[in-house]
């Protein structure tokens, strides 16, 4: 039954955006869930929100999610790698960060945000930092609160419920589940590798998303 559902709904989708290219196939967003939002949705990520299912969750515009990629890609690719800080207090997001700055440059900083980070020199693990990367603004947000404060421009993942104050770039996304962040990371390192001519247009990662996904342990510990 899913999956008669997942090809009603590609079709509906293929329909609408016509002659659209997206950056991988359709089904592939959709197999990872990443148009999965929660049954919360705010004013803020309203204008994201392409439809709701039977069980009350919202559906997320995977054309959009497509669109601010390319967008934020092209926005990153322009910043020092060096002063670019990803973050995700989101245990599915330590390893798809970690894979994305280590194909990127740019630095991870995974589990607890430290306070004075971005804001305090005389700290140890002090960082100097251009831009800010966040899995998800309403737990990372002592890493977004900092980034408003030194005055730099912040990328975020924004779920339904997702708050969008201080965010300047908002990529629609399920920014909770293990394969969409892997799939949402592994396509933005690709993009901005392309963007910084690391890469050819057409120029592949060297390993599959799968590779970005968090592990699961049977002792149930993530890693």
């Amino acid at each position: 039954m899913a999956e008669e559902e997942r090809a009603k709904d590609i079709t509906k989708i293929q329909e609408e955006l016509k002659e659209v290219e997206l950056l991988i196939p359709l089904e592939t967003y959709l197999a990872a869930g990443v148009r999965i939002g929660t049954r919360v949705k705010s004013a803020f990520t309203q204008r994201f929100i392409y439809g709701v299912r039977p069980d009350g969750l919202y559906l997320l515009n995977v054309l959009e999610t497509d669109r601010r990629i390319r967008i934020a890609a092209r926005f990153i690719a322009r910043y020092e790698p060096s002063r670019v800080v990803v973050v995700s207090a989101r245990q599915y997001g330590y390893r798809p960060v970690q894979r994305f700055c280590a194909f990127t440059g740019c630095v991870p900083v995974v589990g607890r945000f430290p306070p004075g980070m971005l804001t305090n020199p005389r700290l140890p693990n002090y960082v100097e930092a251009d831009l800010l990367i966040v899995t998800d603004p309403r737990v990372d947000t002592q890493a977004v609160s900092e980034a408003a404060r030194i005055g730099i421009p912040v990328v975020a993942f924004c779920d339904t419920d997702s708050p969008l104050e201080y965010v300047d770039l908002a990529i629609p996304a399920n920014n909770r589940g293990r394969r969409s962040l892997a799939l949402l990371y592994w396509l933005l390192a690709r993009q901005v590798l392309r963007e910084r001519g690391e890469l050819p247009p057409d120029g592949e990662l060297p390993v599959p998303p799968e590779d970005f996904e968090a592990r699961v342990l049977v002792t149930g510990e993530i890693i």
